[in-house]
């Protein structure tokens, strides 16, 4: 299938995703999607060569996992394919991320469409079997189910499998082992998912925003894809904004776009001091630097920070943010796996650290000591929990280097005392 013969695309380029929501105001059920997308072109595809055209129109594309690691989508489909023995395709749909909100939003609003990415992405590998994986209890569940129940000419079975609530239980090789075992704890790398996951079968392991870009780029082609965005993060992608902004909530913008312009689109506050980006195992940009950087994956890597999973916090300027970080570094800590030291002793030992910095209890040894633990934990744990925590604790340090200064001449907060960061607590089921 060429790119001429696509079906014609959405108008708004900036809409791509949420299309029939900024049309209509309303989620698009199965014949809204279908008026404005027609089934998933599985026919333009078929089996054998027709699944490699797939698989290379994919990687033509550039589109990369939304999930927060960025993988390119086409290899990862490529090396599952490659595999054989039955693959399986696991739907990422649990948002562990607090301060996110772009998953929920998209399964709200256009649930065909993620499906569509599915079932084309089991196409593309040959697998056997589809399985949407949601937080256990989940809202989400019960339209979702009946949303699967009304596409009944899909050609491989889809079932659901509920996840405990707990940050790390959505990582992919958790989600695996917690199909083979029933427990939702990340396991060590190799062999990756692709490799070896359910049941011993190569398993495709993709985010539903990831897939809602493959169900589009099926259609409507590589180069359609690559018309917005950037050569290095093509397309647009789902951006949650929160904190200190009068307009909360998820937008889709092109890939590249500053987050400045995100920002005046929420109404951000004119005084913010910085911006979280990436989620909470992301980094903190101070402002007014932060507005200047594109949304994408090598200007983001240039200015300290990575897209993750596409989430914006806005810090208010009456916080601290030594003292947000100290919190979110208690809250990853709360929430590993508790199998390996790093997570157990190495987290703990950070917050704490932090914590007294912000309270202006710290020893003279603190920032030695911190550093020394940092380079400890960093790449020491059995998944990439403790490397997050790095992160967000240097770009921490580094943001709010003259509050650090403040705090160790004795300086005290002088924040109201309540935490910002909206973080969720987990089951704690692990220890």
């Amino acid at each position: 299938m060429t790119t001429t013969q696509h079906a014609a695309a959405p108008q708004d380029a900036d809409h791509r995703l949420l299309a029939d929501w900024y049309e209509t105001g309303a989620p698009a059920d199965l014949a809204t999607h279908l008026t404005r997308h027609g089934p998933a072109p599985l026919d333009a595809y078929p089996g054998g060569h027709g699944r490699d055209q797939l698989i290379a129109e994919l990687e033509r594309s550039g589109l990369r996992g939304r999930g927060g690691a960025g993988f390119p989508t086409g290899r990862k489909l490529r090396a599952v394919a490659a595999g054989g023995r039955g693959p399986v395709v696991l739907v990422n749909a649990c948002e562990g991320e607090p301060v996110s909100g772009k998953d929920h939003a998209l399964l709200s609003l256009a649930p065909h469409l993620v499906l569509d990415g599915a079932v084309l992405a089991a196409h593309a590998v040959a697998a056997v079997e589809i399985i949407v994986c949601l937080h256990d209890g989940d809202p989400l569940a019960r339209p979702l189910a009946n949303a699967v129940a009304a596409r009944r000419t899909d050609p491989v079975p889809i079932r659901f499998q509920p996840v405990p609530r707990r940050y790390v239980a959505s990582e992919e090789s958790a989600l695996v082992n917690l199909l083979n075992t029933g427990d939702a704890r990340p396991t060590s790398k190799p062999p990756r998912p692709d490799q070896r996951g359910v049941a011993g079968r190569p398993t495709l392991v993709d985010n539903v925003e990831t897939l809602a870009h493959l169900a589009l780029i099926a259609r409507y082609g590589a180069d359609w894809f690559r018309a917005t965005g950037t050569q290095d993060t093509p397309g647009t992608t789902l951006v949650t904004v929160t904190g200190a902004v009068r307009e909360p909530g998820v937008r889709e913008v092109a890939c590249g776009t500053p987050v400045g312009t995100v920002l005046r689109l929420a109404d951000a506050a004119a005084d913010a001091q910085a911006v979280l980006v990436g989620g909470i195992a992301g980094a903190w940009l101070p402002l007014p630097f932060a507005a200047r950087v594109p949304l994408a994956h090598r200007e983001l890597a240039d200015a300290g920070a990575a897209l993750g999973v596409g989430a914006l916090f806005v810090l208010p300027a009456n916080a601290c943010g030594v003292a947000e970080t100290a919190h979110i570094v208690r809250y990853l800590a709360g929430e590993s796996a508790a199998q390996c030291g790093p997570c157990v002793f190495g987290l703990p030992a950070l917050a704490d650290d932090l914590a007294r910095i912000a309270g202006a209890t710290a020893d003279t040894g603190v920032i030695a000591r911190l550093a020394n633990r940092l380079a400890i934990v960093e790449g020491r744990g059995a998944c990439r929990h403790p490397d997050g925590a790095v992160r967000v604790t240097r770009s921490a340090l580094r943001t709010f280097a003259t509050d650090v200064d403040r705090h160790r001449a004795g300086q005290r907060c002088v924040h109201s005392g309540q935490s910002y960061v909206p973080l969720r607590q987990g089951e704690r089921g692990y220890r």
